[in-house]
């Protein structure tokens, strides 16, 4: 039997400690990981195509492009 895999979390918010509270809330489930966090739409990108999370949770109002802006790009 293997072991279930957990599903991969990318956090996108421009508030670190907004950052922090959500992946201390997601790391207390057994079956979320998460692979990183980034404070703006480009970082987001980035680290989206590096990454290849499950999930990308991003805030809609971020600097520079904004967080539906990352969305239709990614």
């Amino acid at each position: 039997m293997t072991a279930p895999t957990k599903v991969r979390v990318l956090v996108i918010d421009d508030h670190p400690l907004f950052r922090q509270g959500i992946r201390w809330s997601l790391e207390s489930a057994p079956d979320i990981e998460v692979i990183g966090e980034a404070e703006n739409g480009q970082e987001a990108i980035k680290l989206t195509e590096r990454l290849m999370p499950d999930v990308v949770l991003v805030d809609i109002n971020l600097p520079g492009l904004n967080g539906l802006e990352v969305a239709r790009v990614i």
